[in-house]
């Protein structure tokens, strides 16, 4: 019997079917790696296998592929090609031209805000803090952080700049681990609700300056603290 035809040797092409499953596919993959990466659940230096992670989540190469390339994007992840793709340490200068972004961005939109004066903005301000405190007490941070999002997100809707918000979160993954890592220390989770509550209030009462010197000293909560989360999680941070 002579040789296999090389055509016969090659995969089978894939169904629309499947085709159209993994466009589906990778940007829920995308998401839930992010998340996990965010969380710490994959700290920095965990080695992310295209293969293990097919057969986690049940679906092809494809995708996978496609949201390691989004997240190498993003800096979250290293790909050493022919070798492996690990989670990156968090970069520190990329933490600050991100915080330098959103705070940016985010004293314009309270000023705004708190111009307009929204008292219907104000209530769901005020329900997403008070998720955040139930949070807090419990010391379900993954949920805690969630809301915390949902906040700055709630800011960004009402002064209808969504597209930003998306641009600002995709350019936030290194500040968002660095406020995993302070988030359980003490204190840290009420000074977060306890600004988010100060902020709210400014915006109610139709006072841009409070609204953005409440802001300000809440974005710059985590790099102010630098250091220490430096001296704790050395392994986890680069310059």
């Amino acid at each position: 019997m002579g040789p296999t035809p090389i055509a016969a040797r090659r995969a089978a092409p894939r169904s629309p079917e499947r085709l159209d499953r993994d466009r589906q596919a990778a940007p829920q993959v995308f998401e839930r790696l992010r998340g996990m990466i965010i969380s710490l659940e994959l700290p920095p230096g965990s080695p992310l296998s295209r293969a293990a992670l097919a057969g986690q989540f049940g679906i092809s190469s494809t995708p996978i592929r496609d949201a390691l390339m989004r997240l190498e994007e993003e800096g979250l992840v290293d790909v050493f090609p022919q070798y492996a793709t690990v989670v990156s340490r968090v970069d520190v200068r990329l933490a600050q031209q991100a915080h330098f972004l959103r705070q940016a961005v985010e004293l314009e939109i309270v000023r705004g805000l708190a111009i307009s004066h929204d008292e219907a903005f104000v209530a769901e301000l005020n329900g997403t803090i008070v998720r955040q405190q139930q949070f807090a007490k419990a010391g379900e941070f993954e949920k805690f952080m969630a809301a915390d999002n949902e906040f700055h997100a709630q800011l960004y809707t009402a002064a209808d700049k969504q597209d930003i918000w998306t641009l600002v979160k995709s350019r936030s993954g290194h500040i968002d681990r660095l406020r995993r890592l302070h988030l359980p220390s003490p204190g840290k989770a009420q000074d977060i609700v306890r600004h988010h509550r100060l902020i709210a209030k400014a915006i109610d009462a139709g006072d841009p300056d409070g609204a953005q010197k409440h802001l300000r000293t809440h974005l710059s909560g985590t790099l102010s603290e630098l250091a220490q989360i430096r001296a704790r999680y050395p392994e986890y941070l680069s310059d």
